[in-house]
């Protein structure tokens, strides 16, 4: 990237595949976290490409910018290196925030989005001290991945840890963690989603964090955005309900008028 940080990812082809899409994991995960929605974006005729965020995971774990703009530009230049053409975006949390910021500033280099758990609801300025105290929180090392997993509450959480001598560890520092958020906790981004063009699903957890009102407040300014509600899953839709996540993913690249398979 033009600050130097290296970003690694994984391309996951499809012979012939006309469309790319491009899945952005939220903070403190990993690539890893999309691991069983691959194979059905795979199946539905997309070839998928995955990658850990600057200061997550193998890449650059200690960037110099971890901004809002830095976050964006780096999968700006994925799309512009890996693919051929505009991408289908998904991401969840701090990653949907980034799609999101990336739809409206590039319009031409996306196609569809769908944002998991992510809006553009804030300020949010109690965000970076909860996330803070939660990293804080972390038991770290774990003696096990199944102690990770009981603690993390799934997985796909613990396979984004690093065996160390005396355990298993983050691959990332937690004070980037914090500061990733720091322009979340002091703007709303109602005014980039205003701008938005292509078309755009909300998926949420039945018990997610999304604010009560943001999914319909961004219908207002949105009419034609499409809003899924996963029952029974949680903030992490992808990891606790990756089967319905990859219906409504289906079903709304066939409703928007688009079949990869056929294309």
């Amino acid at each position: 990237m033009s600050d130097g940080t290296r970003i690694a990812y994984r391309d996951h082809p499809r012979p012939g595949a006309p469309r790319t899409a491009l899945l952005l994991h939220g903070l403190a995960g990993h690539m890893g976290e999309w691991d069983a929605l691959i194979p059905r974006l795979l199946t539905s005729g997309f070839r998928a490409v995955s990658y850990d965020a600057r200061a997550h995971g193998a890449s650059t774990r200690r960037p110099p910018d971890v901004t809002r703009a830095a976050y964006v530009e780096d999968a700006v230049t994925l799309i512009e290196e890996l693919a051929p053409g505009p991408v289908t975006l998904i991401g969840q949390s701090l990653g949907g925030h980034t799609a999101m910021l990336l739809a409206s500033a590039r319009p031409e280099l996306v196609d569809a989005l769908v944002l998991v758990e992510a809006g553009p609801a804030g300020p949010s300025p109690d965000v970076p001290a909860r996330i803070r105290g939660w990293l804080d929180s972390w038991p770290t090392p774990f003696r096990s991945l199944a102690e990770a997993e009981a603690f993390l509450g799934h997985e796909g959480w613990a396979r984004g840890l690093e065996e160390r001598a005396d355990g298993w560890h983050p691959r990332f520092d937690r004070d980037r963690m914090v500061e990733s958020l720091a322009e979340l906790a002091e703007n709303a981004y109602w005014q980039e989603w205003s701008r938005i063009t292509c078309p755009t699903l909300v998926v949420q957890g039945e018990n997610g964090t999304m604010r009560p009102t943001e999914a319909a407040d961004m219908r207002e300014l949105r009419p034609d955005t499409r809003v899924t509600v996963v029952a029974g899953a949680g903030h992490d839709v992808h990891l606790e309900a990756p089967q319905q996540l990859a219906e409504a993913v289906e079903e709304f690249t066939r409703s928007v008028g688009y079949d990869a398979n056929r294309r």
